[in-house]
């Protein structure tokens, strides 16, 4: 853990797996059956709340036994773990972790009580016209967008439900006037707070209400090097400039920042000046999104990347990575793969065992690596994170339509336990799923949001990943076949 001031959702689930390893531990655990009564009880642990009667110290002094036993594995002593509980983030995080071991004991990937995060789309509103918008955004609100007090009640339930982050996304979630009021609301509650933003509207005086507004990480979306790449993908003359200068702004207000570049053939050829303009911003962290071809990215289909081309890709940006002086990460679950390859190899210590998050394993843990990822298990959708849609409706992804319930009318915590899609989603030894024969299913699981975008089926190939060239030639030999007809027409 080092003197890392966060830990991220892999961290916190690596270092849970140990913590939990006990049948005693998992017992006690259970018996805290609700999120808020573990994180109390970790609250206690790390001296920023008393307790409340002697049930609550017993609860307490059974949580601080586990957790000091899991931190003696790991060499980290207990005043450091003690540091990081003190964050209610982190007890948030730790405790839909627990719950969802003891529940469930150790499984390969591991099940969670609750997502560990939230993507929410806001607001359908949007000021750019970007090529690939999955959410089909538009100038105006859409009719069914949710009242203020009913988002602060999608708030609420994903606080009951244990939820540790929300990422606010859209359309563009800075158009929206309840953002700041609901992020206040969330911080209060402890989240992790972050915005997926196109960084147009981050002036100064926005980016210090977006900080006291308890916010702490931007990620502006960035997909070309120079004005005249990105404005063209993003529809909108001027947008880079304003772009670069929003970024600028957060960073200056005290935000986290990252890029945020969807890769595909309109950018693929200058990702590395994509990389040196990160550096050059001093950006905490750049995130490459797989091509989704979903909502408006229908249209553009043509621009997805090959197999080889996404390999290259994967094992450049993991090289680029090892330099360490930014995290380089990428949505798509076959990254995991690459970078416990390289680990094993070792041509680098970090692994990327799910999409957004990195683990920086000591050398003496590196003979664990194989373990840890498929705990962690590549692909979250529906596992550690899902998304909520601008009228409460609740998806596995937000690149994957197929609506699972709604906040409001079917409750969150109801949808996440007994959603038939979301268990389909957790089980990846079905016969009929398509990675089941694949010895990197529990470490990567395939990108369920590109199958289903190219199938209709959450279960089908990821036509992306390098074990399923096959697929993608298929893809390939039909659509010459489509557009060799159309021309005899």
């Amino acid at each position: 853990m080092g003197n890392k001031a966060l830990l991220n959702e892999a961290e916190i689930i690596a270092y849970l797996n140990r913590v939990m390893d006990s049948t005693f531990a998992r017992f006690i655990m259970k018996k805290l059956s609700q999120p808020k009564s573990i994180s109390k009880s970790l609250a206690i642990y790390a001296g920023v709340e008393e307790a409340e009667g002697v049930k609550e110290k017993v609860h307490a002094k059974v949580v601080a036994t586990a957790i000091e036993k899991g931190a003696a594995a790991l060499g980290v002593e207990p005043p450091a773990i003690k540091n990081f509980l003190k964050d209610p983030y982190i007890r948030k995080g730790f405790s839909v972790i627990i719950r969802g071991i003891a529940e469930y004991g150790i499984t390969k990937p591991q099940r969670l009580s609750a997502p560990f995060l939230v993507v929410w789309n806001f607001t359908k509103e949007c000021n750019l016209r970007c090529k690939h918008c999955y959410a089909c955004a538009t100038p105006h609100p859409a009719p069914d967008e949710l009242t203020l007090e009913e988002k602060m009640e999608v708030v609420d339930q994903l606080d009951e439900a244990g939820v540790a982050a929300i990422s606010f996304s859209g359309g563009e979630p800075l158009m929206n006037k309840h953002l700041l009021p609901v992020a206040e609301h969330a911080s209060s509650r402890g989240f992790y707070l972050s915005v997926a933003t196109n960084g147009t509207l981050i002036t100064p005086k926005m980016a210090k209400r977006m900080k006291n507004a308890g916010i702490r990480y931007a990620e502006v979306s960035i997909d070309g090097p120079t004005a005249e790449i990105h404005d063209a993908f993003r529809g909108v003359k001027g947008a880079f400039d304003r772009t670069i200068a929003g970024l600028k702004n957060a960073k200056d207000a005290g935000l986290t920042v990252g890029i945020a570049t969807t890769a595909t053939h309109h950018n693929i050829d200058v990702m590395a000046e994509m990389l040196e303009l990160g550096r050059m911003l001093q950006v905490d962290r750049i995130i490459v999104f797989s091509f989704v071809p979903t909502g408006r990215g229908r249209e553009i289909v043509k621009e997805d990347l090959g197999p080889e081309e996404r390999e290259d890709l994967m094992n450049y940006l993991y090289r680029e990575w090892q330099k360490g002086d930014m995290q380089i990460v990428t949505t798509s679950p076959c990254y995991a793969r690459i970078s416990l390859s390289n680990a094993l190899r070792n041509a680098g210590a970090k692994i990327s065992p799910t999409h957004f998050a990195e683990l920086d394993l000591p050398a003496e843990y590196l003979e664990g690596a194989k373990a840890l990822t498929e705990f962690i298990g590549g692909c979250g959708a529906g596992r550690i994170y899902c998304s909520v849609e601008h009228n409460g409706d609740i998806q596995p992804c937000v690149f994957m339509p197929i609506k699972l319930g709604n906040v409001l009318k079917d409750g969150f915590q109801n949808v996440w336990d007994n959603s038939e899609v979301l268990l389909e989603l957790r089980d990846r030894n079905k016969s009929d799923y398509a990675c089941s024969s694949c010895p990197y299913r529990y470490i990567c699981g395939g990108c369920r949001a590109r199958a289903y975008a190219y199938y209709g089926d959450i279960k089908a190939p990821d036509p992306g990943c390098i074990m399923q060239k096959a697929e993608w030639d298929k893809i390939i030999n039909r659509e010459r076949r489509i557009y060799n007809e159309e021309k005899v027409r």
